[in-house]
């Protein structure tokens, strides 16, 4: 069994920043990329980054791009989320996951999922 831990989210004010951490751990499983997803009340879970775990190249959705970043430490199979000028509207459940191909990653179709993080941006 695959299992997917997120830390680091909280409360914080707008302007300000957070790190969320992802532990994989459990059997051993083809890691082709790492992701986060979020989910604010009333709304669907929406991608936020991506890294690919070969090459470490990243994509993120325009809402991220310019203030998270997205990184990996494959000694300690952790992903990270550096998120800085957080706004009001960054509040959601912060999701990490990860994608055993190519296909399923474009396709946004990840095998694993954790638990998620509580974000709140305050005004």
């Amino acid at each position: 069994q695959v299992q997917l831990v997120e830390s680091g989210g909280g409360l914080v004010q707008a302007g300000g920043s957070l790190r969320l951490s992802c532990a994989a751990s459990g059997r051993t499983f083809t890691r082709y990329a790492m992701g986060w997803f979020r989910q604010a009340p009333g709304k669907e879970r929406e991608f936020v980054a991506a890294v690919i775990w070969s090459d470490s190249s990243t994509s993120y959705a325009d809402s991220a791009k310019g203030r998270f970043t997205i990184s990996k430490d494959n000694a300690k199979n952790t992903v990270f989320l550096q998120m800085n000028s957080l706004k009001p509207e960054d509040t959601a459940i912060y999701y990490c996951a990860a994608a055993s191909s190519w296909l399923k990653f474009v396709r946004r179709s990840y095998d694993y999922w954790g638990q998620g993080t509580q974000v709140t941006v305050s005004s």
